[in-house]
């Protein structure tokens, strides 16, 4: 493990920190949907209350049909919290199962089925990263109190690492109360790990982020970008964007938006990880959460178009046969490849290994790092 410079606790990327995470054995790789339907049913009726599912809204079908609840990350975390069961099988990406290990009890036990479900924006800013330049952009601020807040699609090392310098956690419903928190206590923000997300929040706050001259007040920074601006070209601003983003959002292009108007006559609603102009250009922006309410609000007959993970518009489309919902790009331009390695095979093997007694792909946060970032949730929680 390394020690962060300018936190008190120790860490590693997490390619190095979940090294133990099982692959699918190879008598699992073949199974047909049908089987695994059926083994998956007789383990969960073994297990019981034992178990809990959870399920993203960018999960297949194949999964979230076993799943005890569908939501976005830190609603199903709380889910978990709520639960009774002794093991909590997330099918999502890692930092979602590090949240979930976060806020629930010590005797129970979260499971990720698959060892390559890494979310690739939250490999952008690994805590380590931000070690390295946090003391960059402090020695070039002149004293300024720049209070950093993260966004909830991160490691808990890099939650832990923010709550130590005084910052906090977002989601995309509430990151603009997290940027007025982190003024009241502080002179700046730097936001973490998703530069858009951070743009369209400075926009909501009243920032111009949308003129061509733009204004230094909002800057964007890669430490190591040698062609980029460094840490005293970006020192006065009061939002520092962290460059980082989700690769199923930043694809998103006003062409799709204007594509999908003429040949459905369609409603737009998009995720505020989108471009700028590309949310400018949307009907309406929300959190995977508040999409789904759009959808479930909307008129018999209407279309939506969606604009986020392909397989959350999938599922809309399922729970509401009643309005015409179309994905705003396309199968392969929304799909998130991370999310997809929670194949259906590995739950049927995990689930399975379990009702054996056998526990594989535990995610534990180390007791310092799940300390610092339950703080980091707290203060969240307290806007």
């Amino acid at each position: 493990m390394a020690k962060l410079e300018t936190a008190g606790f120790e860490s590693d990327l997490s390619l190095f920190k979940y090294d133990n995470l099982e692959q699918l054995p190879e008598s699992y790789r073949t199974l047909t949907e049908s089987e695994r339907t059926d083994r998956i049913t007789a383990a969960l009726g073994e297990l019981g209350d034992d178990v809990i599912i959870l399920g993203h809204n960018y999960q297949r079908r194949e999964i979230v049909e076993h799943a005890d609840f569908i939501g976005d990350s830190y609603e199903l975390s709380k889910r978990a919290a709520e639960s009774d069961a002794s093991y909590v099988v997330f099918a999502g990406v890692t930092f979602m199962a590090e949240s979930a290990d976060i806020i629930t009890d010590p005797d129970q036990t979260v499971l990720l089925p698959s060892m390559e479900a890494s979310c690739p924006m939250a490999g952008m800013a690994e805590a380590l990263q931000v070690d390295a330049a946090w003391e960059q952009i402090e020695n070039a601020t002149d004293n300024r109190n720049i209070i950093p807040v993260t966004y909830m699609n991160s490691y808990a090392d890099l939650k832990a690492f923010c709550a130590e310098q005084g910052g906090l956690v977002c989601t995309s419903s509430n990151a603009s109360d997290a940027f007025n928190w982190a003024f009241e206590r502080g002179d700046a923000v730097l936001f973490l790990p998703d530069k858009f997300l951070g743009r369209n929040t400075a926009a909501e706050l009243g920032y111009d982020v949308d003129s061509p001259a733009g204004t230094d007040a909002v800057a964007e920074w890669d430490p190591w970008d040698p062609a980029g601006p460094d840490a005293s070209d970006v020192s006065d601003a009061e939002i520092i964007l962290w460059d980082g983003y989700c690769q199923v959002h930043e694809r998103f292009r006003v062409n799709h938006i204007k594509s999908i108007r003429e040949s459905h006559d369609a409603n737009v609603v998009v995720h505020p990880e989108c471009r700028r102009d590309v949310v400018r250009a949307a009907d309406v922006v929300g959190s995977t959460s508040q999409i789904c309410d759009t959808i479930a609000n909307a008129e018999p007959g209407e279309t939506w178009a969606i604009g986020t993970e392909v397989h959350l518009a999938n599922h809309l489309q399922r729970w509401h046969p009643d309005v015409e919902v179309v994905p705003l790009c396309g199968d392969a331009c929304m799909d998130c490849n991370a999310m997809r390695q929670i194949d259906p095979n590995y739950l049927t093997w995990l689930l399975e290994s379990l009702a054996d007694g056998e526990v594989h792909n535990a995610v534990e946060v180390a007791p310092q790092e799940r300390d610092r970032a339950a703080t980091a949730l707290d203060r969240m929680l307290e806007l």
